[in-house]
C-alpha cells in the first residue's frame, strides 16, 4: 500500500507559506511590523490555525480582502470557511464563508474589532480521493503474471554464463569513474563538514553544536547573502516546537564567530533590522 496517498499532519510547504501571508498581511494592516506569526498549525485533515505573537485589530472587510488575495495563489479559493477565534475564551469573534455553489455568507462587514489575542482558523471542504488501494489490489497479479514471463524469456533466450559474462564485459570496459557526492564545503581556509558536525583548518578539527551546525549550514547555502533573524529561529529552534527570542540567535552568531576566528577573511556580519550575511 505504498501508493495509497495519506494526509499529512502539517500543511504543504506551498500552503504554509500563503497562510504565513495572511498572517504577515493582517499584521500590517493593523500597524505592526515587528510581531512574529507563530507556525501554522493542523486542527485537523481540512483546517489549519494562524496564530499570532502580539495582539492585534482588524476590519473584516480588510481580512477578507487579504484571504482571498492570498489564496487566489492556491488551488483552493473555491469554497472556504475563515473564523477569527478569542485566545482565552475560545469564542468566535468573526466568521464567514465562500462558496461557490451555494452562495457566500459575509455577516459583520464594515464593523472594525477592536485589539485582542486572536488565532485564524481556515477551514477548506474536504476534498475525494481515488481507490488507489483497489487499483493497486488489481495491478498486482497483473504485474506478477508479467514477471513470471519475462523470467522465462529470459531463461529460453540465453544460458544464465553468458548473460554473466556480458555483465563482466560491461564493468570491466567502464573506464570513467562514478561521481562522488561532495560532502564537504569550502569557507575561506576552513572545510565545512555538515554531516559530521565539524570545521576543519589545516590540522586542527573543531566540533560544533548541533545547532552550529544549522546556523552555519544556513548561513553557508545563502553565502553573501542575508539570512533573516526569523528564518534562523524557525530552522534551528521553532521547527522544533522551541520558541525563543532574537536575543538567543544573536548568542549563537557570536559563538559561531569565534570558532571562524582563525581565518579573518571568513566573516559573519550583522546586516541591522535584517539579520546576518557570511562573507568568505
Amino acid at each position: 500500500m505504498a501508493f495509497v496517498k495519506k494526509e499529512n499532519k502539517q500543511p504543504d510547504k506551498h500552503l504554509e507559506i500563503v497562510l504565513r501571508s495572511i498572517g504577515h498581511q493582517v499584521l500590517l494592516h493593523s500597524k505592526d511590523s515587528t510581531s512574529r506569526v507563530l507556525p501554522v498549525k493542523t486542527v485537523n485533515d481540512n483546517t489549519y490555525r494562524i496564530s499570532f505573537e502580539n495582539t492585534f485589530g482588524f476590519t473584516p472587510d480588510t481580512l477578507m480582502s487579504i484571504v482571498h488575495q492570498q489564496l487566489a495563489k492556491t488551488d483552493r479559493l473555491e469554497g472556504y470557511t475563515v473564523s477569527v477565534n478569542d485566545c482565552f475564551q475560545n469564542q468566535t469573534i468573526f466568521a464567514y464563508e465562500v462558496n461557490t455553489s451555494n452562495g457566500d455568507l459575509k455577516p459583520c462587514r464594515g464593523r472594525e474589532q477592536k485589539k485582542g489575542c486572536y488565532v485564524i482558523e481556515i477551514s477548506f471542504p474536504a476534498k475525494k480521493s481515488f481507490p488507489y488501494g483497489w487499483l493497486l489490489l488489481a495491478f498486482i497479479p497483473v504485474a506478477l503474471a508479467g514477471l513470471y514471463l519475462a523470467r522465462r524469456r529470459a531463461g529460453i533466450s540465453e544460458p544464465r554464463e553468458l548473460i554473466e559474462e556480458k555483465v563482466g564485459e560491461s564493468l570491466s570496459n567502464r573506464t570513467e569513474p562514478f561521481p562522488a557526492i561532495a560532502a564537504y564545503k569550502k569557507l575561506g581556509d576552513f572545510v565545512f563538514f555538515e554531516s559530521k558536525g565539524i570545521l576543519s583548518l589545516h590540522d586542527e578539527t573543531i566540533e560544533l553544536s548541533v545547532k552550529e551546525v544549522k546556523a552555519l549550514r544556513l548561513l553557508a547555502s545563502n553565502q553573501n547573502e542575508v539570512v533573516g533573524r526569523d528564518l534562523l529561529m524557525k530552522e534551528i529552534w521553532e521547527d522544533d516546537g522551541v520558541f525563543v527570542i532574537t536575543r538567543n540567535v544573536d548568542v549563537l552568531i557570536s559563538k559561531l564567530r569565534k570558532r571562524l576566528s582563525a581565518d579573518p577573511s571568513v566573516k559573519i556580519v550583522n546586516v541591522h533590522g535584517k539579520g546576518y550575511k557570511l562573507i568568505a
